[in-house]
């Protein structure tokens, strides 16, 4: 199944993770649009590097993000029986380690009666940053997190209902809600249709809202930006991009306002592994670029059966 590929931004996949975890997650090469036995992929732009590497079993182990010649970035993941049970981000400056915003994530699993992760997280001068306690039910959904650091403890709720075809996960924090995010289906002009609406609040109030509309492919075909009117109660719309596809990857982005309407054009460039990836990235009329350098495992010969 081929899927939308949001264009990689360099650095944001710190922000995917969070520094304070919201949820502890296992990244593969499929989360950056990798296919194959990926080993490396070295993300370069105008504006910088990521370096991203992978096990045998496409599970990521290692980032490196380079924000100049002598400021970078290193992530480390270990893993045990599937599960992630540490992770160490090394900063550095001028060539030298940061030991103050450097930290270690450790974890422990537990799955008796129900899932349950401890997370603790340190610095690298042994400073206590914050501890999350990641509590599941018994389907194995997030249920609630206790984060506990130097300023208190807060409280994370989610919440699932299922209406129809509507199905809606709600966050609250210390018992307000910060967020929800409502999926469902509706018929498209040629086939079923997957709608994302997630709506932010501040303080309880609807503050932002993003509906995301996907084909039967997981292709993104449309996403809308919209504003809280606080006089009329509603949201009102800002921004909506219309993505097109070409063989099944991204050729052109639509943007629309009520008073504007600009398009960019996206051509990639392929490598010859088999399975194919993409390898260089232009954004027209911008002439904006991103290559990627991608390595591969060698292919394990079969093994050949033997004969008694």
């Amino acid at each position: 199944m081929k899927k939308h590929y949001t264009i990689l931004l360099l650095f944001s996949f710190f922000q995917i993770l969070g520094i304070w975890s919201q949820e502890v997650q296992i990244f593969t090469v499929e989360d950056f649009d990798l296919k194959g036995r990926v080993e490396s992929c070295l993300v370069s732009a105008d504006y910088g590097k990521e370096l991203f590497e992978f096990n045998k079993d496409g599970v990521l182990t290692k980032t490196v993000t380079q924000y100049n010649d002598n400021d970078q970035d290193i992530t480390y993941y270990k893993y045990n029986n599937g599960e992630l049970v540490e992770k160490r981000m090394e900063s550095y400056k001028n060539n030298v380690l940061d030991e103050s915003t450097s930290m270690a994530n450790f974890y422990e699993v537990d799955t008796i009666p129900n899932r349950k992760v401890i997370e603790k997280i340190v610095s690298y001068d042994k400073q206590f940053l914050e501890q999350e306690q990641y509590y599941y039910d018994d389907e194995g959904k997030l249920v609630r997190i206790i984060s506990s650091n130097g300023d208190g403890v807060d409280e994370t709720t989610f919440e699932y209902s299922e209406i129809k075809n509507e199905h809606t996960v709600s966050t609250f924090t210390n018992g307000i809600l910060q967020k929800s995010v409502r999926t469902s289906t509706k018929k498209g002009p040629n086939d079923t249709q997957k709608v994302v609406l997630t709506k932010e609040y501040i303080d309880g109030e609807p503050n932002t809202a993003l509906e995301e509309v996907f084909n039967s492919m997981g292709n993104l075909v449309t996403s809308e930006d919209f504003l809280y009117d606080m006089v009329e109660k509603e949201f009102v719309s800002q921004k909506k991009r219309f993505y097109h596809y070409t063989d099944g990857f991204l050729s052109k982005v639509v943007k629309k306002t009520i008073n504007t309407e600009s398009a960019d054009k996206y051509i990639f460039q392929f490598d010859s592994h088999d399975p194919s990836n993409w390898v260089k990235q232009i954004v027209a009329p911008s002439n904006t670029y991103i290559t990627r350098t991608i390595k591969y495992y060698e292919e394990e010969a079969p093994k050949e059966e033997t004969t008694n």
